[in-house]
Parts: C-alpha cells; structure tokens; sequence
C-alpha cells in the first residue's frame, strides 16, 4: 500500500498543486497553515488520519503496539535494511505505557506535520507554494551537501508523485509524515539515501552520507574553528598537565598551579596556546586528506570501494593518516612544548621566533623530532582502544539505554568522551616519556640519551607512578574539549558566514 494514497485527501482539489499558499514566510505557523497548503478541511483532515491510524491498527484493538507498528511500515515497503518502527512507536507513545491511542498518534501528527510545514516554507524561498529543483539545491547546499543534477533530479523523481517536475507540500509530507527523527535538511537527504537502497556506511556525528557529497572546505573550516576554541578552552588544563609530566620529583597540582601564577599570572595558564591553535588546521587537514586517499589506496588493494574496507581497514586507514599529520606538525608540538616548561628570565616570556632558532643552532634540526618515537607508537593503541571502546559502549547504549533504537548526538557525545578518556589513559606513559624528551635540552648534561633512558630512570626513581603525571588534568580536558568541540562544530557547519 502506498504511503501516498494513505495520507492523500479524500476529497481530492485537482487544482490542489497549482494554488500558491497564503501563509507567510517566517511568521507564525499554525495548523491553519497546514491545512490551507493542503487544501483540506479539518474533518478531511481528520478522517485523513484516522485512516492512517486504522491501517496500523489491522487487528482492530484500539491502539497500535510495536508489532503492528512494524507490520505498518513494512506494508509501505520501507527498505527492510531501515525500518525505524521502535522509533516511531518510542516517539509516538507520549505516556510510556507501551502502546500508541489515537489521540497520542494524532499528537504526533499535528506535530510532525507543522515541523515539516515550516522546512517546507524556509526551503521554498520564492513562496509560491511548492519547492523547485533549484530551491532544494539551494538547500542541500547551504546545509553542505553538494550533490549532481542527476542526484538532484532522482531526488525530486522520488517525492515528485504527479512527476509534474516541483514538489508539492503534499509531496513532501506523503515522504517524510512517518519518518520519526527532526526535519532537518541533512536528516531529509540521509532518510532519502537509505530509501532508496544507497549504501551509506555507518552513521556518525556527521553522517557518511552527507559527507559523500559535503563541501569539504566548509567542514574543514568549521573543524579549525572548532578545534581552536576547544583548546583555547582548555589551555589552562594542558599547561598544567605538561608542567606536572616534566617534574621529576613530586608531582603535585595545587603547588604546579601556584608556581605557574607566579612566572606568568592568569596568562600564564595560556602559555603556547598560540601553537596549539596554529597547529589545529593543518593537522585536521593532513590527516583528513591522508585518511581518503589511504582508504582508496586500501580499497583498490582489496577490489572494494574505498567506502566498504571494514573496520580493519578504517582502523589501518585512520591510525596511518594520524601518524603522517603527526609526524608532519611535530616540530610545532615540540616548540609548544618548550615554550610551556621553560622558565621566565626577569618574568619575560622567551619569543617563539628566538626559541625556535636557539633550538636549531644550539641542537640541529633532529631536536624538533625528539620524543617522536614515542608518541607515534600511542598513536595506534590509542586510536584502536578508542574504536574498540566507543562501538562497545554504543552497542551497550543501544541494547540496555535506547532498546535499539540509533543513539542521538548526546549519547554519541558521551560513548565518545569516555571511550577517548580510557584511550587517552592507556597510552599516558608514551605521552610523559615523549613531553619529557621534548622538553630536555640535547646539550644538557643530564639530557636523557632515548626513550628507553626515560622509561629506565623515571622507573628508577619515580616508580609507576611518575608516568602518570597529570593525568588527573588531562582527564579533566576531555569532557569539556569534547563538548566545546561538537558544539562549535555543529554550530559553525551551518552557520551563513560558511556559505
């Protein structure tokens, strides 16, 4: 049965899709509006829905469950690779008692169609009552989604039921009046996708299916600015944390924090957040470009397309391209490094410019790679615990939280938190023994002689415990880093100044 003639009116206007909407763009919608785009009548309206309602309900008990909610979808030949009928019964039983009325699936109703009502209307910016290819281009585009003409074109082809060549509002909320999660245009084309049989891969915070077609520079600009206000965020925690990893003899915060007040003040906590900034857009960039073109390189190696090389591919994929933007933006993370530990002569900060030159003439240029042995050798174990973990822990959220329904950006935002924090902890000792070489001069006379000369005298005379040194603000650093992160991105990726 198709979903089309289920919410089609049964009084039918053959001039329905040739009037232009009087409501006005961007006041207030009401369900007037609603009604007056689809040209019906509230008992129209009203039987409308009701039919819906007694097509779920096939056994006739007076209210729908997830069985029959399930047996609903599948008879509208929704793909059974994406049935969402635990969603649509989760948002649709309002009280949580485990079966849907008619006033609580009528609720959704209401609401679902003045959500799509208002999409309608901002994606429509000629108001004339119906969306043209090149309005829902428009759209896709601002939303960082760039797809072709033949895309476009098999898009409208899709929601296009009269094939007149615009979609009407009737159109678009015969395809989207079951689809459970918010209207928004990148949850529009992503249902879209997975309707029509697209293999998109898995879902993330940015969904692959967007990205396929994405305006990379957009994301990739958002990410910068993301990336930077997360760590200028947290600059006081990572002071903190590379000041406790150097000290030899006893680590303690609150002496380490009064110590930097002391050389440098409330400024003094943002020492080398400049680099930590700077660095942020090319190693985004790096790794990003190195990740698509090794996971081509991997799919053509295997005969596959680079977006179906598994998880072992994906984790290959992912830790080289790591390695690579590391390696790359090394010698900014060694300056860093120096400029958070060296002590202030006469209160001054030394300048980065002489810094960075008295390391090349008093040290060579191989002392901008000092301690690259060791973070490389995190990078891998790091990325592959925090793959492991957060996929186990998403499976747990489905399975014990959201009784199998996806996870949402938060619970996606939480699996990713802790999963970066048990990431993060596992390889803590490679990250000490790595600031320590960084930090220690060539020429000194105590300079350590390599990694294994670090992990040997740290054990010697600090124990197990000198290799977690920091930690504690490290930790600290995850959550908020993580959180400033997401929601800059989000906010940036669809803000004007990016279009």
């Amino acid at each position: 049965m198709d979903a089309a003639k289920l919410n089609s009116n049964p009084n039918p206007d053959p001039n329905n899709n040739k009037k232009k909407q009087k409501a006005k763009p961007g006041g207030g919608v009401s369900m007037d509006h609603v009604l007056l785009a689809l040209q019906e009548s509230k008992d129209e309206r009203e039987l409308r829905i009701r039919s819906l309602f007694e097509f779920f309900d096939a056994a006739n008990l007076g209210y729908l469950d997830y069985p029959q909610i399930e047996a609903g979808l599948s008879a509208l030949q929704i793909p059974a690779h994406y049935k969402y009928a635990k969603d649509l019964f989760k948002v649709c039983d309002a009280n949580k008692d485990g079966r849907v009325d008619y006033n609580e699936f009528r609720r959704y109703m209401d609401d679902k169609e003045l959500q799509l009502y208002r999409i309608f209307q901002a994606i429509d910016v000629q108001h004339n009552g119906c969306i043209l290819p090149e309005e829902l281009w428009e759209a896709l585009l601002k939303a960082g989604i760039e797809i072709d003409d033949e895309e476009l074109a098999r898009f409208v082809e899709h929601v296009d039921k009269d094939n007149n060549g615009i979609i009407t509002f009737e159109e678009w909320r015969d395809f989207l009046l079951l689809y459970p999660h918010e209207a928004t245009i990148e949850n529009i084309y992503q249902h879209w996708e997975r309707v029509c049989l697209v293999d998109i891969g898995e879902q993330a915070v940015i969904p692959e299916g967007v990205s396929k077609h994405v305006h990379r520079s957009k994301y990739f600009f958002a990410g910068g600015i993301a990336g930077a206000t997360s760590r200028t965020a947290t600059a006081p925690l990572d002071r903190l944390k590379v000041v406790l990893q150097v000290q030899t003899t006893r680590a303690s915060i609150v002496p380490a924090i009064k110590k930097i007040w002391k050389e440098g003040g409330f400024l003094g906590f943002f020492r080398g957040n400049g680099l930590n900034v700077v660095k942020v857009a090319p190693e985004s960039a790096i790794k990003f470009y190195t990740y698509e073109m090794l996971k081509k390189v991997i799919g053509d190696g295997k005969g596959k397309d680079k977006g179906d090389i598994g998880a072992a591919g994906r984790f290959l994929a992912g830790g080289m391209a790591g390695a690579v933007a590391q390696s790359a933006i090394y010698p900014l993370d060694l300056v860093k490094t120096r400029l958070q530990t060296c002590a202030c002569e006469d209160g001054k900060i030394p300048k980065i410019g002489k810094l960075t030159k008295d390391i090349w003439v008093q040290e060579g240029p191989r002392a901008f790679y000092k301690g690259i042995v060791p973070s490389l050798l995190g990078i891998i174990p790091y990325a592959g615990i925090e793959l492991a973990s957060y996929e186990t822990l998403k499976d747990m959220s489905k399975t014990y939280i959201l009784q199998d329904t996806e996870p949402g950006p938060l619970v996606q935002l939480g699996c990713g938190t802790i999963s970066g924090a048990l990431g993060a902890t596992c390889v803590y000792p490679l990250q000490v023994i790595r600031t320590r070489m960084q930090a220690q001069r060539s020429n000194a006379a105590a300079a350590y002689k390599g990694m294994s000369d670090v992990f040997w005298r740290t054990l010697q005379h600090e124990g197990y415990r000198g290799f977690y040194k920091g930690l504690f603000p490290n930790l600290l650093k995850v959550v908020p880093a993580a959180s400033i992160t997401y929601m800059v991105y989000e906010t940036m990726k669809k803000s004007q100044y990016l279009d």
